[in-house]
C-alpha cells in the first residue's frame, strides 16, 4: 500500500518581483492545486492570482501584524491534511519577509516544507553591479531611523566583501546620504532600480555622485543597493 500523508505540505512559493512573466510553471501548478494560499497582503495577493486566472479555494494572510495568530491557523490547516502555499507580495517568502515563525513551527511539528524558487532581486543586482561577487555579504534591511542606520552601516564600513542592502522605495535618498557619511564620497556603489520592469536600470558610481543623482531626480521605485568592499583594511 502507498504511504498516506496525514498532514499537508507547506510550499514556499516565489513570485515575480515586478514582471509577471517571471512566474515559473511549477509555481503556477502548485498555486492552482493547493487547498490554501497564504499571501502577505490580501489586495496584492488577489491581484497576482487574478492575473494568472487562479481562484483559490481559501485565501488567508500572514504579515508582520498577524504573524503569530496566522501561523497558528496555518499550522491547523496543515494538520488537517490541507496543502498550503505561502507567497509574499514579491519574491521569495520568508526571505526578508514574514514567515520565519511559521517555518519554525512547521519544522517542530515535522511537517514537510517544499521551497519553490523563482525570481529574486538579490542575485540580479549582484550580477549587474560590476563588483567582485565570488563572496558577498547580504545585510538586508537597515533601520528606518537615520541615527541607528548610520550605526548599522559603520559595522560594514571595513568589510572586504561586496555588501548588499535593501530598503523601501522612499528611503533611497536618505540611505545614500548615510552611505556617503559612513563610507565616504568615493566608495563605489551600484543601485539596481526597478529590476525586471521596463524602466529597469543599474546606476553605478561614487557614493556622493549617486546621492546627488537621485536627490535631484526624486525617483521612486524598488531598489537594491550594492557597495564594493574596502581595499584599505590594514
Amino acid at each position: 500500500m502507498d504511504e498516506k500523508h496525514t498532514t499537508g505540505i507547506l510550499y514556499l512559493v516565489a513570485t515575480p518581483i515586478g514582471n509577471y512573466d517571471d512566474i515559473t510553471i511549477r509555481a503556477l501548478n502548485i498555486l492552482k492545486s493547493v487547498e490554501v494560499i497564504v499571501c502577505e497582503e490580501r489586495k496584492e495577493g488577489e491581484r497576482l492570482l487574478s492575473h494568472y486566472g487562479i481562484k483559490p479555494t481559501f485565501l488567508d494572510t500572514l504579515n508582520e501584524h498577524n504573524e503569530s495568530a496566522a501561523s497558528f491557523h496555518i499550522l491547523e490547516q496543515l494538520k488537517k491534511g490541507n496543502n498550503v502555499a505561502l507567497i509574499s507580495d514579491a519574491g521569495t517568502p520568508v526571505f526578508s519577509d514574514p514567515g520565519q515563525m511559521l517555518v519554525r513551527k512547521v519544522i517542530e511539528q515535522k511537517i514537510k516544507i517544499v521551497p519553490v524558487p523563482g525570481a529574486s532581486s538579490l542575485l540580479p543586482a549582484l550580477t549587474l553591479c560590476g563588483f567582485p561577487i565570488d563572496s558577498f555579504l547580504f545585510a538586508g534591511f537597515l533601520s528606518p531611523k537615520s541615527n541607528r542606520r548610520i550605526t548599522e552601516l559603520r559595522q560594514f564600513r571595513n568589510e572586504r566583501r561586496t555588501t548588499v542592502f535593501m530598503d523601501t522605495p522612499y528611503r533611497l535618498v536618505p540611505l545614500l546620504r548615510d552611505i556617503v557619511e559612513v563610507y565616504g564620497n568615493e566608495r563605489r556603489v551600484a543601485v539596481a532600480f526597478n529590476l525586471t520592469m521596463p524602466d529597469e536600470k543599474v546606476y553605478r558610481g561614487a557614493a556622493l555622485e549617486l546621492f546627488h543623482f537621485f536627490e535631484n531626480r526624486k525617483m521612486k521605485g524598488e531598489f537594491v543597493v550594492v557597495i564594493e568592499g574596502t581595499k584599505n583594511v590594514k
